[in-house]
């Protein structure tokens, strides 16, 4: 029941900067960690950032010193500053996040969720 949308996408040149957002509504509890992955044209989806609350981050080791997840918790958001991008970076954005929730008796219910993505276009 939980629904994300991400934003921030649009065409940048190389060496520039976007900060993507991925906001969650709907039922949302006990959210647990935050993950950016990507996907180029004719390639896989890859993981790009892991942001675990609480915890730490994790990122994609091409995108690391680039890359920045972040969240606000109270706006139920998370963040990825993409700084220095490069070509290779254009791809379609996605988000996802991983919570609890709890049924009648008490007993926590992983749920996970995915948003539908945003695109970045790196080019000059």
């Amino acid at each position: 029941q939980v629904q994300l949308v991400e934003s921030g996408g649009g065409l940048v040149q190389p060496g520039g900067s976007l900060r993507l957002s991925c906001a969650a509504s709907g039922r949302i509890s006990s959210i647990q960690a935050w993950e950016w992955y990507r996907q180029a044209p004719g390639s896989q989806r890859e993981l790009v950032a892991t942001l675990k609350i609480g915890g730490g981050t994790d990122y994609k080791d091409s995108v690391k010193g680039r890359f920045t997840i972040s969240a606000d918790s109270a706006k139920s958001t998370s963040y990825l500053q993409i700084d220095s991008v490069k070509p290779e970076d254009t791809a379609v954005y996605s988000c996802a996040v991983t919570g609890l929730d709890y049924d009648y008796s008490g007993s926590p219910i992983a749920y996970r969720s995915w948003g539908q993505g945003t695109q970045v276009t790196v080019s000059s």
